[in-house]
């Protein structure tokens, strides 16, 4: 490759770099201006609202498996800890403590206690930090 082939090839990376700069960070301002609107505010708070009062109900006939989960990490039993949902969702502060497949299985949501310690239910995927 001849010296100004490879300037140009220089050249064209820092232009698609610079695109995707310009591209992600337009994106960020479009995603805080949506999730800044009061509504979607509001929907938010009616949706981790409901997440609660679900844990909550579903707190005495699974809080078995939550048991199993604490005694499981505290004794180092990573065997164990596999079994349970690959839906960690540690990233919203939410782990599901249920038995992988519970979704088909028990037919029951993702279970198990928030950042806070608290009961917590949700379907599909943890929302992401709102």
């Amino acid at each position: 490759m001849s010296d100004q082939e490879a300037a140009e090839q220089w050249v064209q990376e820092a232009v698609r770099q610079h695109g995707r700069t310009r591209a992600f960070a337009a994106a960020e301002d479009v995603i805080s201006a949506v999730l800044s609107d009061p509504g979607v505010q509001e929907a938010r708070a009616r949706v981790e609202a409901a997440e609660a009062e679900f844990g909550r109900e579903l707190c005495a006939r699974l809080q078995p498996f939550q048991d199993r989960y604490d005694q499981a990490v505290r004794d180092g039993e990573a065997a164990r800890l596999t079994e349970v949902c690959a839906g960690r969702h540690g990233r919203w502060g939410r782990i599901c403590v249920l038995p992988d497949g519970h979704e088909i299985s028990m037919e029951e949501p993702h279970w198990g206690r928030n950042g806070e310690g608290r009961p917590i239910a949700w379907v599909g995927s943890a929302p992401d930090d709102w």
